[in-house]
């Protein structure tokens, strides 16, 4: 069943915590919608040069993930949504979203362009966020940098989304299969 706002001019931003599953359930979802998808940590990636597999064992706040280099990779998320939203198409970003002001800068685009906006906080609980990372570390063609160290520091300087209206928020935990996840994002979306 897709959502009930699955119009053209339709924004939905899966964040949260690293490891919390919101690239599976983003990328599925979109996937599934027929949604143009656009994932932080490859964005990130193509603007440093170096292929998505490419691992960069920065600490926090550090290298390619600055805040500088961050805010780059944020605004090109938006340059990128834009584009797809000009031509028609619902947009699917896949980022933390950790700031309070990058979320905003979300709304200010939705907003410019007369789109309605969905912010999904996806979590889970620690112990699975810490099987995830190390299955993830095993991994060859693993995209994301996330390590215990980094979700720890990410996890102290994460702001909570008060900003945002209940209209526009939904929270999903992630432990369930990537199907039932499916099926529980289509309704809660479509509330």
């Amino acid at each position: 069943m897709p959502p009930a706002d699955k119009a053209p001019c339709a924004l939905f931003v899966f964040f949260g915590l690293i490891a919390s599953g919101k690239s599976t359930l983003a990328a599925t979802w979109a996937r599934r919608h027929g949604m143009a998808y656009f994932n932080s940590d490859r964005v990130r990636k193509e603007l440093a040069g170096i292929t998505p597999e490419t691992g960069q064992k920065e600490s926090f706040n550090r290298g390619i993930y600055s805040h500088e280099f961050t805010r780059q990779t944020y605004a090109a998320l938006l340059a990128k949504a834009q584009a797809e939203i000009a031509g028609g198409r619902p947009v699917v970003l896949d980022a933390s979203y950790q700031e309070q002001q990058e979320r905003k800068r979300v709304c200010e685009l939705a907003k410019r362009l007369g789109c309605r906006v969905r912010f999904i906080l996806c979590s889970c609980p620690e112990e699975e966020t810490r099987r995830r990372l190390a299955e993830r570390a095993l991994d060859p063609l693993a995209v994301s940098d996330g390590r215990w160290e980094i979700y720890l520091r990410q996890k102290e300087s994460f702001s909570p989304p008060m900003e945002l209206a209940a209209s526009e928020l939904v929270t999903i935990s992630t432990e369930a299969s990537v199907e039932a996840l499916l099926e529980q994002l289509d309704d809660l979306l479509a509330g």
